[in-house]
């Protein structure tokens, strides 16, 4: 714990140089994507851009992408991890994934949207949605074409199953020991102070209708998050969902402690089955988390999904050689953890790799992952019960590294956008969008990591992180909830 403490504490001093503020009020505004502001400040003044109209294709398919986001939740999430641990324990995982997820829609509708996608200053942005306020029928949020929107609740809906699914893979790291009333508690602190501020920080921005010209693309970049100014590309959330819950996670599981018997007795999977089901509900689910991002049923869209396809399939594959030239058998388990894998390292990269980039990505996943889960689990000395950080963070900062990597044009990748000029930025330089790309990793591990120390520290002095031992040898499901996942 003292090596935890010194790393974060390092580490911060470096995450939390030069914030740019910001004052003034915008409309609402889309996840963020690069913008050229240097580029754009050789470009000559643009015409005013035209009345931003709603395309019924494009809501529609912002519509299906957010309900494919919540069945990635209740109950991919769910099943994936409640067949993971023993069977005493399936219960209590199902009620925790099922919970949080309607604990943090709750919070997302009163203050999280407003403080996460209104402009504030670089880390928060303002109370003036709170409970939706002033969002109609009418109302538009923008997308990453100009004159094109959605309906911004749509938007509001696509972003909260964002933020509830990202609390939901927390779970998995202190499973089969922590008290539920704890797990509660610290989901309002961990969703107010560590996601609310990760999603402002990259992907709020004034919207590309905004950029007319040099002068208006510098105003515009001023008001945005901090990282967005900064660059960081983070097409579907690699840095806002996975390493900020990943990194939440680690803290975590030290600071519940490793499980009763652990490297002592069989904590098998219970039910494989269950696993397999609630994976390829993921595996399903993660298209609409991934080509929803572009917010438009266009060709970015497509690229996504493809990508998302194939670099899941490749993470798969190369998990399970790995394994299987390891162990001598190549296993469900191994499958289906590689495909989970891929399918966090292409988030990040997904609208701005080609698929050649994708297949890469995901096939150099599948291996590092693996080692993830085995050989720096071991390094860390850690009971992370289903390995959170070994897929979720491993694989986010190797995804959101390489997106800097592939993105490039000359590789296959769709580049930097300059919204002024309304064309590619042509001088894209790996080795610089890789340094952006690295800070926005650090930046997150040192956020999530420093609010998480606290909000366990805080939720441990108030209600106690861990149940008792004689409950946690019995299970949770009948201790915390008085009920059996099965009974026969």
């Amino acid at each position: 714990m003292k090596r935890l403490f010194a790393i974060l504490a390092l580490v911060g001093a470096f995450g939390f140089t030069s914030p740019a503020w910001s004052d003034e009020a915008t409309t609402s505004a889309a996840p963020a994507t690069a913008v050229a502001s240097a580029a754009a400040a050789e470009t000559p003044a643009a015409a005013p851009a035209p009345v931003v109209t709603v395309n019924k294709g494009d809501n529609a398919w912002i519509f299906v992408s957010a309900t494919f986001v919540i069945l990635m939740s209740i109950p991919g999430i769910a099943l994936f991890y409640g067949g993971l641990v023993r069977s005493k324990n399936m219960l209590s995982v199902l009620v925790q994934v099922f919970v949080v997820f309607a604990l943090a829609t709750l919070l997302w509708v009163a203050y999280g949207y407003s403080f996460a996608f209104t402009e504030g200053n670089a880390f928060f942005g303002s109370a003036s949605k709170l409970f939706l306020k002033g969002i109609t029928p009418d109302s538009i949020a923008a997308t990453f074409s100009k004159g094109v929107g959605i309906s911004e609740f749509g938007y509001v809906v696509f972003q909260g199953a964002f933020a509830a699914i990202t609390c939901c893979l927390i779970l998995g790291a202190f499973a089969e020991r922590i008290r539920f009333s704890a797990v509660l508690l610290f989901m309002i602190i961990w969703f107010t102070f560590s996601y609310i501020p990760m999603a402002h920080m990259v992907w709020y921005w004034a919207g590309p209708d905004a950029y007319t010209s040099a002068a208006a693309a510098d105003a515009a970049n001023a008001t945005a998050g901090w990282l967005f100014q900064h660059g960081d590309l983070d097409f579907a959330g690699g840095t806002v969902v996975h390493i900020n819950a990943a990194v939440a996670g680690l803290v975590g599981a030290y600071f519940v402690g490793k499980r009763v018997g652990f490297g002592r007795e069989s904590m098998a999977p219970h039910s494989l089955t269950m696993s397999m089901i609630g994976a390829s509900l993921l595996w399903f689910g993660w298209f609409g988390f991934n080509a929803g991002s572009s917010l438009e049923a266009n060709g970015v869209a497509g690229l996504a999904l493809v990508n998302t396809w194939v670099a899941t399939a490749a993470a798969t594959f190369t998990w399970l050689l790995a394994e299987w030239g390891l162990k001598g058998k190549p296993s469900l388990l191994g499958a289906i953890s590689g495909a989970v894998a891929g399918l966090v390292a292409i988030t990040p990269a997904a609208g701005y790799v080609g698929v050649g980039g994708a297949m890469i990505i995901g096939g150099i996943a599948g291996v590092v992952c693996l080692w993830g889960v085995h050989g720096l689990k071991r390094l860390l000395n850690v009971d992370d019960s289903l390995d959170v950080f070994g897929v979720h963070g491993v694989g986010g900062i190797l995804g959101a590294i390489l997106t800097g990597v592939f993105a490039s044009p000359d590789l296959g990748g769709t580049g930097v956008w300059d919204y002024v000029s309304n064309a590619v930025v042509a001088d894209y330089s790996i080795a610089a969008q890789v340094k952006i790309q690295a800070i926005g990793v650090v930046t997150t591990v040192v956020w999530s990591g420093i609010i998480s120390l606290v909000a366990f520290f805080i939720v441990d002095k108030l209600v106690g992180l861990r149940v008792p031992v004689e409950a946690e040898r019995e299970g949770l499901d009948l201790t915390s909830h008085g009920e059996r996942a099965y009974n026969y």
